[in-house]
């Protein structure tokens, strides 16, 4: 990345916002159009996914296109973002996921802000999150090392399909997760829900960035003895 960091953060911004505002929109649209709750988790399943894709072709190349204070926790980890801008990004992604949210209730003309009143609670529920987000995050990785042409398609499709594998539809972001308790419709997670959410997304995005070390890393060549003859 070779952008400055004001550029960087506004990437941050406008790629986060714009994922909470599909996320949160599609889901009231979703719950709109129909009463049968699969229907609806397709409908906001699918613009999720594919808002995705176009956010990190798009602003990848600006900032890297994180959207997720896990995974710039894991970047900083790895010592691929300094601890100045990944506080920036992080305290970005916080405000405008909640930016986000409000722009989506301002569309379906609700009140701007609305605390949730949806229970995602449980052991079943935390255990969903740190499995979403160790695939989220190892997706990234395991993309970064071998196809980084293709991640934009990787993450999107991962999510795609997370929503639907893990009891909690696969938040996996803990900024999406504290703007979605601003929500009380289809999307939202109530407040005092968010704190255990966030605990497991951390230790999914640790477990993954462990794996990856280890995995992923490029084999070491050994020089035969007539490579050095």
């Amino acid at each position: 990345m070779t952008a400055g960091l004001s550029r960087r953060i506004v990437a941050e911004a406008l790629g986060t916002a714009m994922l909470v505002t599909t996320v949160v929109g599609s889901g009231i649209m979703a719950d709109r159009l129909t009463d049968d709750v699969a229907l609806s988790l397709l409908g906001n399943t699918l613009p999720t996914g594919a808002i995705l894709v176009v956010l990190i072709t798009i602003l990848g190349p600006i900032s890297g296109a994180h959207f997720n204070p896990a995974v710039t926790l894991v970047f900083a980890l790895r010592l691929e973002i300094d601890r100045k801008a990944a506080l920036a990004y992080v305290a970005t992604q916080l405000l405008a996921g909640i930016i986000g949210t409000v722009v989506a209730h301002a569309m379906f003309d609700l009140p701007l802000v609305e605390l949730s009143a949806t229970v995602r609670s449980g052991p079943g529920q935390w255990l969903a999150e740190l499995v979403a987000t160790f695939g989220l995050v190892f997706t990234i990785l395991a993309g970064l090392r071998f196809r980084s042409d293709a991640i934009p398609w990787l993450v999107g499709l991962y999510i795609t399909a997370a929503y639907w594998f893990t009891a909690s539809t696969s938040f996996a972001n803990p900024a999406v997760a504290i703007a979605r308790a601003f929500s009380n419709t289809f999307a939202g997670i109530r407040p005092v829900d968010v704190p255990m959410f966030i605990a497991a997304e951390l230790a999914g995005a640790l477990i993954a960035l462990a794996l990856a070390g280890w995995l992923l890393v490029e084999a070491k060549t050994i020089p035969t003895m007539e490579a050095a003859e």
